[in-house]
């Protein structure tokens, strides 16, 4: 504030000598100002008076190229409408549709959404790498394909997704939700795209079993995939592995589908309604939606199926000939015309008048001693406990499910295929309507029982994710009992072990093979039996306890009986030590830890 009085007052006098007659370039020489400053002041003064020599803001009057109040409304409108559009998709809607004003552009429209609170203000940052970014220079000459889950089921079970998009307009070819994505189910998704749209040149894939065999050991082989590939003239590709960005096209899509639609829909009801809501999504991202990477154009205005096959036939095997529920609804891709491609064949009837594709068999069979039921090549464990009882199984193409006393032990996917299906219905078997599952099998909150086969390092999977139990059960096959709070490890009724129940009641809901639980286990009469490694000192732990056996020990790798009161340590089957036990520690290691190995001096190589 004295800086500007100070000014005001300087100016001021040099005004009032100007008055008094003092030539003007005398009054600026002696205030160290131009003569043109002095004749602006002076015209300030005769103006406005004093108040015209104070400091003045310098902003414009007038902001001819200011955004319209209109434009900016509708900016702000269509960012509320679609909260995830950016400012391209903005620019290209407002081009599209009719702007009140001249179009802004990219950085007007971010400034506006910034201004108004509807986007946060990024710092511009730099690319963390630069990858080679490559195109097909036609459609039809390379499809991309994947598979992607995320589709979460009312039965607890997670739906897969088949995905193909053509590489030079990214229009998606394939969009099939199927229950498991087996390379049967695959095939069918592929072979019913090749059917619709013509035999593209090539396909580029990662190194899932899949689509390739190159990985299968003891050693590479073809599968069905390649073979299709192979038949029709496609060069079938594969991505290096742990390299996901090869097929960055397929891979974008599939951020575009969760983002846009699943991650909206936490529980499907049924594999229909989600074909049928991906289906009006595909619809929309090939015709409506514009493509950022094809310069805001559509993808079905660049996409071109192969128009003639004649030269070429599309060669499918025969087991895939037949139509099959898996093929995508022909609502995805209503918009491009079919090729001339033979259509796909209508269903084949047998002699009986039963559709081999949605046959459904119910038959009976009674569980063998060892627990492991086969049926046409397809294997079903029960456990030795369900030995010599009747087990009723409905089975189709998709699902077996296994019922005792209508009461369903568990439900697996099928391995069985229409010839199966029709052996077991000629050896005793029954044509069978939908299942007779009970609403409720399980009901929340009670007990629940699954058999599960432990993993070389000690870990089962349970709704989706793996739990250890301990690694000496390796390579054992379970029964798990999960009863509120408490897990429980059985063997044929004998209880082996107690955890905590790692589970919350709606990850209990999503096993699919879990079962009413029975009686509750019975604890094991043998003592628990561990294994430890005698220290240099000739002591071990067991439970947190040091038990010393003697120095004479060192080295040696005793087995530890763990009584209720005692620990009794055998080295082979003598009995070299029994001591009282003090602690209430549960044990949590089995085997003993191995052997450290010597440690090299420094000078242990060097010879004088």
């Amino acid at each position: 504030m004295l800086v500007e009085l100070t000014m005001t007052e300087q100016r001021y006098r040099a005004v009032l000598e100007v008055e008094a007659g003092v030539p003007v370039t005398e009054v600026a020489e002696r205030f160290g100002v131009s003569r043109q400053a002095v004749h602006r002041w002076l015209g300030w003064y005769r103006t406005l008076g004093l108040e015209g020599l104070a400091d003045g803001s310098h902003r414009p009057h007038a902001h001819p190229a200011q955004t319209s109040p209109e434009v900016e409304a509708a900016i702000c409108e269509l960012r509320r409408q679609h909260p995830r559009w950016g400012q391209r998709r903005i620019e290209f809607e407002l081009g599209r549709n009719g702007c009140p004003g001249p179009v802004p552009s990219l950085s007007t429209i971010y400034r506006v959404l910034v201004r108004h609170g509807l986007v946060d203000a990024q710092p511009r940052g730099r690319r963390r790498q630069d990858y080679t970014r490559w195109q097909r220079d036609r459609p039809m000459e390379l499809w991309q394909m994947d598979i992607v889950g995320g589709i979460m089921l009312a039965d607890g079970s997670e739906a897969k997704v088949i995905t193909g998009v053509d590489d030079h307009s990214r229009y998606c070819v394939i969009a099939t939700v199927v229950r498991r994505a087996t390379g049967r189910a695959v095939c069918l998704a592929f072979a019913a795209a090749l059917r619709r749209f013509g035999i593209p040149e090539e396909v580029l894939t990662d190194n899932g079993k899949q689509f390739t065999g190159r990985f299968t050991k003891p050693r590479p082989g073809e599968v069905l995939f390649e073979r299709i590939c192979r038949e029709n003239g496609i060069i079938a590709r594969n991505t290096k592995p742990r390299s996901p960005t090869t097929t960055g096209k397929v891979e974008r899509f599939h951020q575009t589908l969760q983002r846009e639609l699943l991650d909206a829909v936490p529980v499907w009801p049924s594999m229909e309604a989600a074909q049928a809501a991906i289906d009006a999504f595909c619809q929309e991202y090939n015709t409506d939606r514009p493509h950022q990477a094809l310069g805001m154009a559509f993808p079905a205005d660049l996409f071109v199926p192969r128009p003639d096959q004649a030269e070429l036939p599309l060669r499918i095997p025969a087991s895939l000939a037949a139509a099959s529920t898996d093929e995508p609804a022909p609502s995805v891709m209503s918009s491009v015309p079919a090729t001339s491609a033979s259509p796909v064949p209508s269903l084949v009837m047998s002699a009986n008048g039963v559709d081999p594709v949605n046959l459904a068999v119910q038959l009976t069979r009674v569980v063998p001693a060892s627990g492991n039921l086969g049926v046409c090549g397809q294997q079903f464990w029960l456990g030795p406990a369900y030995a010599g009882t009747t087990i009723t199984l409905w089975a189709d193409a998709t699902v077996v499910h296994l019922l005792k006393d209508d009461v369903r032990l568990k439900t697996v996917p099928s391995r069985l295929i229409p010839a199966h299906l029709r052996q077991l219905l000629a050896d005793g078997g029954q044509l069978a309507g939908p299942p007779a599952l009970p609403a409720a099998p399980v009901q929340r909150g009670a007990a629940v029982e699954v058999d599960r086969l432990v993993n070389a390092t000690g870990l089962i999977s349970l709704a989706g994710r793996q739990h250890p139990i301990g690694s000496h059960f390796a390579g054992r096959r379970v029964t798990v009992r999960l009863d509120q709070a408490l897990m429980q490890i059985t063997d044929q009724g004998v209880l082996l072990r107690s955890l905590p129940n790692p589970l919350t009641p709606t990850d209990m809901a999503r096993i699919r093979d879990a079962r009413p639980a029975g009686p509750a286990p019975a604890p094991s009469a043998d003592p628990l039996r561990v294994d430890r490694r005698i220290s240099s000192r000739g002591t071990l732990v067991i439970a947190g306890q040091k038990i010393h056996v003697g120095i004479r020990h060192a080295g040696r790798t005793v087995t530890v009986e763990a009584a209720d009161t005692t620990y009794r340590v055998y080295d082979e089957n003598s009995l070299i030590s029994e001591v009282a036990r003090t602690t209430t520690k549960p044990i949590a290691r089995f085997k003993a830890r191995k052997p450290e190995s010597p440690r090299r001096r420094p000078d242990a190589g060097v010879r004088t």
